[in-house]
């Protein structure tokens, strides 16, 4: 029988195929460059970029300032403590409003969510008042409350209200009806099961709607500010507009943007503590 010869094996590392090199989408900066931060920090620079070119184009600094220009009027106003001052008592008047506005659009959410006879006698009015402007409402609310801190209150509740009262709605409509006919099954109370299945059954959207109304309702505060108030960050803009003081007024339009940046993520993290198990329901 005829032998087959078999070459030896080679051991020879050195001949072994080079190991595949990682690719260069993995590197230290590619990852840098993919960070949130990294690419926010890059938008401002090129928004900033844009601004300062877009001045230079106007050559009027009272038209539009320069960036630096703006920053200087707002280490001004943080050094004077005009910024704070104003932007606590902004945020203070939101606060306010928010509250009354929840106490008065959840309950009345849940009950036309949970009551079709409810739903038919509200809602007409509700969507009949829902696409007027607060803004529509200043002069007849400087007429009623005059200057002071009712008016702005008084727009903002208006704002924030059919936002979290439609949420509130949607947000019992959308409960599992499954759960609720298990509960009734199980002779669960009313309150009960308002407590432990309608409320976490709704919570997700009910908070999804607060967050737009703040959203909306601080955007109508420095309007109502701007005309019925005596102070606030509406008020502090009007102010130096009048004094022909633009970086300033820019100053604080900035300030309004920070504080409602900031708010809606203290919103954010209150949402998340209150719903942790419902995270794909949130505003991204």
């Amino acid at each position: 029988m005829q032998m087959t010869k078999v070459s030896p094996v080679r051991t020879d590392r050195s001949a072994a195929p080079a190991a595949p090199a990682a690719p260069a989408g993995h590197g230290p900066l590619r990852r840098l460059m993919r960070q949130r931060w990294f690419i926010a920090i890059r938008t401002f620079a090129v928004f900033i970029a844009f601004w300062y070119a877009v001045y230079l184009w106007n050559g009027n600094p009272l038209q539009l300032p320069s960036p630096l220009a703006v920053v200087s009027a707002l280490w001004d106003l943080a050094a004077s403590g005009e910024m704070f001052e104003h932007a606590s008592i902004s945020a203070s008047r939101l606060l306010l409003a928010l509250c009354v506005a929840i106490v008065l659009a959840v309950p009345l959410g849940f009950w036309m969510g949970l009551s079709r006879t409810a739903e038919a006698y509200i809602d007409p009015l509700v969507e009949l008042l829902r696409p007027i402007s607060g803004i529509a409402w200043l002069p007849l609310a400087l007429f009623i409350f005059g200057i002071g801190n009712t008016l702005p209150v008084f727009i903002m509740v208006y704002v924030a209200f059919f936002p979290i009262l439609l949420n509130t709605v949607a947000g019992v409509r959308q409960v599992d009806r499954k759960l609720i006919s298990a509960a009734q099954t199980m002779g669960v109370s009313r309150r009960a099961m308002l407590r432990h299945v309608l409320v976490p059954g709704a919570l997700p959207v009910v908070m999804v709607g607060i967050r737009l109304a703040f959203a909306a309702s601080w955007a109508a505060i420095v309007a109502a500010e701007l005309i019925g108030a005596p102070s606030g960050l509406g008020f502090a803009i009007e102010w130096y507009r009048q004094l022909l003081m633009t970086p300033k007024v820019f100053g604080f339009i900035a300030v309004i943007g920070l504080v409602g940046y900031l708010c809606d993520l203290a919103l954010r993290a209150v949402q998340h503590k209150l719903t942790p198990w419902a995270e794909g329901t949130e505003l991204s």
